[in-house]
């Protein structure tokens, strides 16, 4: 049966379709009121909307699932968007988690959390916030006002036991409650003005510490009147930094859209009390369906509960919704209120939704020069490397030692310049000698191969390293009978002293590259994009692998740690607690003791002394691991 015929048989109720390839993979996923008339719009191009002249071609069937109402269909669609991550869909992506803070009311000494992902556990959420930056300004400026507490729960009770409270309440950062100095009443309130605040009732807050001052000043207590006073005065002077933006104090949320071709740009403005107090810009490529379904589709998954973002009391949107209806009802039906969901043409509403427009196209242009300059930057990289295409998506591999022993090596990967981190691996050796970097590195890279069915290659792999990496990569891709294009990256250093520190070019670190059958280094300008952008996936390798390792490093119980050591398994480790007596006593013996033990040889004595001097030492030189990207 065609598809055309196909399309006759569907009924004319509400319901979710899906169109499919002719090897099964869905393509598209939409709803409909009819769906018999909407799928038969695609196909006809009848109604003179932007359709999907590429969908159509490459559909060979379509599916649906019949619902009882368009309200049911917008949250099936949502489910099944997120199932089988259609190619022609707008989708907001899993891995894309802004930063938002938790503050759970219920807690002890309730505090603000820095978080990446909403949990339905009864505490409050707020934001989100596209940059670190950004959120602890807001939460330093907030913490002057509303000084809740922000230590850990062990370092809380540390100086409960010592009964004196840390610098942040000198600084008038911290009310002090693990000493006593505030009691379970006033930190109350500050977590109610704490929230009040990061939901944006100014005005609501405002008032209520105008009530508390003038109810402390009746009563005679005028120290803590003052301290009301100066909350109120910090509230205001913090409000007008805000930009106004409507007369009239409504929550609103504006979503603002731009295209070029294909291109999609949607831009949220969050308004609260008629005050901008944020916004987000959500980037698709290769976007065929018209604005209305676009922004209905982007509102479904926006709005969905698991993503626990704040509903307003209005929702304005730059393309009016073939079904706002069901859109606005399933939103209210979440918060248990009315929502209002509207495409506004004139008024303050219809100048807010350009002001989100003119900022849709800003990034959207923004957007568009970073990927041209990515684009010169594979073309460089394939014209100067000499590979047979553009390498869009990049493999990267390191290995990291700690003085010859706990030996760690980890994959990144980078598509269309971006990491992939769901495609990030972690690699124990397990096998090779810890303190021999390039068997380390011939066992993860033959270890990835062995995987090469469920994992294809990508179009360019690069290790850390010079001609020896390279070389080992090169041998296990003949080995496994695999083709894949490689570069290994070195930083260049003085020929003249070696050893010396890396040589520099204008401020920025030298770099070789290192291609197979090919003598000599092929150097780059030290700022050319495509250099760039492999130092960037090398770095991120780097810290991933250093990651890795401070992980195992900081267990503190050094009879696992040694498992990480090859050689050195359960019968060595028992005969070094018996004959030596503790953990502390193997940590301080002397090599010649370790050798004394029955059954460890004068290599696992030095692997083991090895060990220990190198975790001591990288303990004292070591922060905090970074975050990640």
């Amino acid at each position: 049966m065609s598809l055309a015929e196909r399309i006759e048989t569907l009924p004319t109720g509400p319901g979710v379709y899906l169109f499919k390839s002719g090897a099964g993979k869905v393509l598209y996923i939409g709803k409909a009121q009819n769906l018999r008339q909407r799928v038969r719009q695609y196909v006809s191009g009848g109604d003179g909307r932007i359709r999907i002249p590429l969908l159509v071609e490459r559909a060979r069937d379509v599916e649906v699932v019949v619902t009882k109402n368009v309200k049911d269909a917008l949250l099936l669609e949502n489910e099944l968007i997120k199932q089988h991550k259609p190619q022609f869909n707008v989708r907001l992506r899993d891995d894309k988690q802004y930063l938002m803070l938790r503050l759970d009311p219920q807690a002890e000494w309730p505090r603000l959390i820095q978080v990446r992902r909403f949990q339905r556990d009864g505490a409050d959420y707020f934001g989100p916030y596209t940059s670190s930056v950004s959120m602890k300004n807001a939460v330093s400026n907030l913490r002057r006002i509303f000084p809740l507490r922000s230590c850990r729960d062990a370092v809380f009770r540390d100086y409960a036991r010592r009964e004196r409270p840390c610098i942040e309440y000198e600084m008038k950062r911290c009310a002090g409650p693990c000493c006593g100095l505030v009691d379970r009443a006033g930190y109350a309130e500050l977590v109610h003005g704490t929230t009040l605040f990061l939901r944006g009732q100014s005005g609501m807050l405002v008032e209520e510490l105008r009530q508390r001052m003038l109810a402390a000043s009746a009563g005679e207590h005028f120290e803590a009147a003052a301290a009301l006073r100066n909350q109120i005065g910090a509230v205001e002077r913090t409000v007008e930094t805000q930009q106004i933006v409507a007369e009239r104090p409504i929550d609103r949320d504006v979503f603002g859209l731009a295209r070029r071709g294909g291109e999609v740009e949607v831009r949220v403005f969050h308004v609260r009390e008629g005050r901008v107090v944020g916004s987000q810009g959500y980037g698709f490529s290769d976007v065929r369906i018209d604005d209305g379904e676009v922004m209905s589709s982007f509102l479904g998954q926006y709005y969905a509960p698991e993503e626990g973002r704040s509903v307003p009391a209005q929702v304005l949107t730059a393309a009016a919704l073939d079904d706002a209806g069901a859109v606005e009802g399933l939103v209210s039906e979440r918060v248990g209120r009315k929502v209002e969901v509207r495409a506004p043409r004139r008024g303050i509403p219809a100048e807010l939704v350009q002001m989100a427009n003119a900022n849709a196209v800003l990034g959207l242009e923004q957007r568009l020069a970073a990927r041209e300059s990515l684009d010169a930057a594979f073309e460089e990289l394939r014209l100067r490397l000499g590979l047979a295409a553009e390498p869009r998506r990049i493999e990267c591999y390191d290995v990291s030692t700690l003085a010859g022993t706990l030996t760690v090596a980890s994959r990144v990967v980078f598509e269309e310049g971006q990491p992939v981190k769901s495609d990030y691996r972690r690699y124990r050796i397990r096998e090779a000698a810890p303190d021999d970097d390039t068997a380390c590195l011939r066992e993860v890279i033959q270890r990835r191969l062995a995987r090469v069915e469920r994992e294809p290659l990508p179009d360019l792999l690069m290790v850390d390293g010079g001609k020896g990496q390279l070389g080992v990569v090169t041998a296990a891709l003949v080995d496994a009978g695999l083709t894949v294009e490689c570069v290994g990256i070195a930083k260049e250093r003085d020929a003249e002293s070696p050893g010396s520190r890396v040589r520099r070019s204008g401020g920025l670190k030298a770099e070789r590259l290192f291609r197979p059958e090919r003598k000599d280094a092929v150097l780059l300008p030290a700022n050319a994009r495509g250099l760039l952008l492999l130092q960037r996936i090398r770095d991120e390798s780097h810290r991933f692998a250093i990651e890795f390792q401070r992980e195992l490093r900081s267990k503190l119980n050094f009879t696992s740690i040694l498992e990480e050591l090859p050689g050195i398994g359960p019968g060595k480790r028992r005969a070094l607690l018996r004959q030596l007596g503790s953990l502390k006593a193997v940590r301080a013996a002397s090599e010649e003791s370790l050798a004394g033990v029955p059954g460890v040889s004068t290599r696992d004595a030095a692997m083991v002394r090895r060990f220990f001097d190198g975790l001591d030492s990288g303990r004292e030189g070591t922060g905090p691991p970074s975050d990640e990207a």
